[in-house]
């Protein structure tokens, strides 16, 4: 039994042995399960707007004054809401609208 493999063979399997090992290199990197300070999640986002409406109840007050009222508040996760700035502040406020 004589085994001849034309150019268009070969091509073929190189191109779908390149195409798993693609394949498997995207789906190394997706994330797979949630990280632990994860603050996009929707009980984050609910925690954070207590936080945040516990202190937006004050008259004239600023974003940056907000932020840092925010993050000194006894119930802010530091290490949790490690992103929380005025920008996502902001994003939330925009929200509530």
């Amino acid at each position: 039994m004589d085994l001849e493999l034309d150019t268009s063979s070969i091509m073929m399997i190189v191109f779908i042995i390149a195409f798993v090992i693609s394949m498997w290199k995207i789906y190394a990197f997706l994330p797979n399960k949630q990280l632990p300070d994860d603050d996009t999640t929707a009980q984050a986002q609910e925690e954070l707007l207590k936080i945040i409406l516990k202190h937006l109840d004050k008259k004239n007050i600023n974003t940056k004054e907000l932020v840092e009222k925010v993050k000194n508040d006894e119930d802010f996760d530091k290490e949790h809401f490690w992103r929380f700035n005025e920008n996502k502040l902001i994003q939330i406020l925009n929200r509530l609208d």
